[in-house]
């Protein structure tokens, strides 16, 4: 049995993968749990190292504070799998968290604030306010509804010439005020127009090459 936690160890770090050599703090776990349910789920193994060496968990205390971090510092609540490894003499303990089906999923901080995050490559980031925003209106039953103006149409044909865009300059180049940017842009991430990227230099936007412009001319 202890074969296969050798292989999950041996992938490293990754999108769906987190190791932490112990829990001392429910919120910053609820950062990871959060991280993972908004994103493609994942596992945390607990008792690992970030180089990989197994030290093992010293009691039953990781398994309550996992559970505080999932249902008192993650709102929505979430859900999670438990798994416990014996190797080495020591105890791993594998959380199990499914993408999450409540967009968005928030943690609190040490400061009382609840914050969504996104998991991206080994790291847990941010989310953006039009991911927030995207996830508010795809959860939403009352659908989206809008017009293909002068704004939607300058975002569509700056993008085929260039390769992102950030909110910012979106805003500032089509002299828009961040309300109707927040707009244009969480809209066209719902019905895929756009594609979103995160990483340590921030968050961009880009034009999804298989959307077909022509059915979207006709909103014009």
């Amino acid at each position: 049995m202890s074969t296969h936690l050798y292989k999950l160890i041996a992938e490293g770090e990754h999108q769906q993968q987190d190791f932490k050599y112990c829990i001392n703090d429910s919120k910053k776990i609820a950062k990871s749990l959060v991280a993972f349910a908004n994103t493609d789920g994942g596992r945390l193994l607990i008792g690992v190292k970030d180089n990989g060496k197994i030290a093992g968990i010293s009691s039953d205390e990781e398994f309550y504070m996992i559970e505080s971090a999932a249902k008192i510092f993650s709102k929505p609540a979430i859900d999670f799998t438990t798994r416990q490894w014996q190797v080495e003499g020591k105890t791993v303990l594998e959380i199990g968290i499914e993408p999450g089906v409540e967009k968005p999923y928030f943690a609190k901080d040490e400061n009382g604030k609840w914050l969504a995050y996104i998991r991206v490559a080994d790291e847990n980031f941010l989310a953006h306010r039009i991911q927030i925003e995207a996830w508010k209106k795809q959860k939403s039953t009352r659908g989206i509804c809008f017009t293909y103006s002068d704004d939607e149409r300058f975002l569509i044909d700056y993008l085929q010439h260039h390769t992102y865009i950030s909110f910012s300059k979106f805003m500032r180049l089509a002299n828009i005020p961040r309300r109707t940017a927040t707009e244009v842009l969480s809209n066209f991430l719902v019905i895929n127009i756009i594609q979103i990227h995160t990483a340590e230099e921030g968050t961009v936007f880009s034009l999804n090459h298989d959307f077909d412009k022509e059915e979207l001319d006709k909103f014009s």
